[in-house]
């Protein structure tokens, strides 16, 4: 202790500063607090060697097929095989990470070649086990064909590989009126939920495409759910703590408590965040999967027409924690123009107004219009009749009223006179 003075040279008071130092620069280099407490408990994230994906379509040709019920001996009622067992948690088909094809994507029909077990509409259904988790995906869409057909190549194998009960839907804003997300958002949660007693509904931008098949499209029971949190856009890195951008999802009830997502964001950005607020103000947090799992590409591509950024966006933002509980579902109207069952997808082409903050007079682009067609699965249980009456309430929540008429073309009256008295316009 001779050698510890007080002055700056002596040997003590050099070894703190050598010391402080070297603290300074492992607390940054692990990335702050949270990495060197990773450290120092020994916490470890799973790893995956991202340099050698698998193919997407790997393990495809080893799902089963549905065993053959037994003979009927001709007498009595017909004879029915034994249930099947419930799927495996987690998938034995699950590769992790799996390529990304960003180009040149095959067609319509040379996807549906390549998943045989695809039903119309988008649906898949486990063939040789009893699904644990019922999954609607939603994406929001309009003029964007080449990044339909990479995401329906993409999530059609990855999907099926998780062993989950899925649908896709492609909610098409019809028109060239100002896009609007959250409201297509709304509107296909709500279709979906008449269609079927989803446990979860996903919301995916058409332009990601899921990297790690261990990132699997279900919902947290309690808490709304992040799993975007690895973009390449973003150098893998969540860019903010209360990021909800990219894929997220929810079940119906969660839905439900947070009114839903907001009409009033016409244009670029701003969404997101007042669906994060959300999150926080109807009393739940935002989960996620672990930066390892939840990585995503990004098709990259240029802005687009319709869909330049909203100069209101940050407005609204500070207005969210008024307008929260009455803009939502409780104020949603749109009309459905048709409703399509594609052998890859549901398309749900909807009517749903103009921007009030842009002039009127535009024209309206025209689009093809179908009859619509429903399938509906009944199941057994007290688990799901809870959750069919919640769906019921999220998809019948609010009463018909029309939308803007002067905003609707002659055509679609014409053209949807059959599909108005099934669908109707909604709020």
């Amino acid at each position: 202790m001779a050698g510890c003075g007080r002055s700056l040279d002596s040997p003590c008071t050099l070894a703190l500063l050598v010391g402080f130092q070297f603290a300074f620069v492992l607390y940054f280099s692990l990335g702050g607090f949270k990495g060197l407490v990773s450290v120092l408990v020994h916490t470890t994230e799973p790893e995956f060697d991202y340099s050698r994906p698998h193919d997407v379509y790997t393990n495809l040709s080893h799902l089963g097929v549905p065993p053959p019920p037994p003979r009927n001996s001709g007498t009595g009622p017909p004879a029915t095989g034994p249930p099947l067992k419930d799927c495996q948690i987690p998938s034995p088909l699950l590769v992790g990470p799996v390529s990304v094809h960003l180009s040149s994507p095959l067609s319509l029909e040379e996807i549906r070649q390549r998943n045989p077990l695809v039903l119309p509409g988008g649906r898949y259904r486990p063939p040789d086990c009893e699904p644990r988790h019922h999954t609607a995906i939603v994406v929001p869409y309009r003029n964007r064909q080449t990044h339909l057909r990479a995401l329906l190549y993409h999530l059609h194998p990855f999907l099926q590989r998780q062993q989950i009960h899925y649908s896709i839907y492609i909610v098409q804003q019809w028109g060239n009126s100002t896009f609007n997300r959250a409201k297509l958002l709304n509107v296909g949660v709500r279709e979906a939920l008449r269609d079927e007693d989803w446990s979860c509904i996903f919301l995916h931008d058409v332009d990601l495409l899921p990297e790690n098949d261990h990132n699997t499209y279900t919902c947290h029971k309690q808490f709304p759910t992040h799993l975007s949190v690895a973009m390449d856009k973003f150098r893998y890195r969540l860019p903010y703590p209360q990021y909800f951008g990219g894929v997220s999802a929810v079940t119906p009830d969660q839905y439900m408590k947070m009114n839903g997502f907001p009409n009033q964001y016409w244009g670029w950005g701003g969404e997101d965040d007042d669906i994060a607020a959300r999150v926080r103000l109807s009393g739940m947090k935002i989960v996620r999967p672990p930066v390892a799992i939840g990585h995503y590409k990004m098709i990259k591509h240029k802005g687009d027409r319709g869909n330049e950024q909203n100069p209101r966006r940050f407005d609204l933002l500070k207005r969210t924690r008024l307008n929260w509980r009455s803009d939502g579902l409780n104020s949603l109207t749109y009309e459905l123009l048709s409703k399509e069952l594609q052998p890859l997808y549901t398309n749900l082409t909807v009517n749903i107004g103009e921007d009030p903050h842009v002039p009127q007079g535009k024209a309206m682009v025209s689009v093809k219009m179908a009859p619509l067609t429903q399938q509906n699965t009944n199941k057994n249980g007290a688990e799901q009749e809870k959750r069919k009456e919640s769906n019921r309430a999220a998809a019948n929540m609010t009463v018909a009223k029309p939308v803007d008429k002067k905003t609707e073309p002659t055509q679609a009256k014409a053209a949807n006179q059959t599909t108005q008295e099934k669908t109707g316009v909604m709020k």
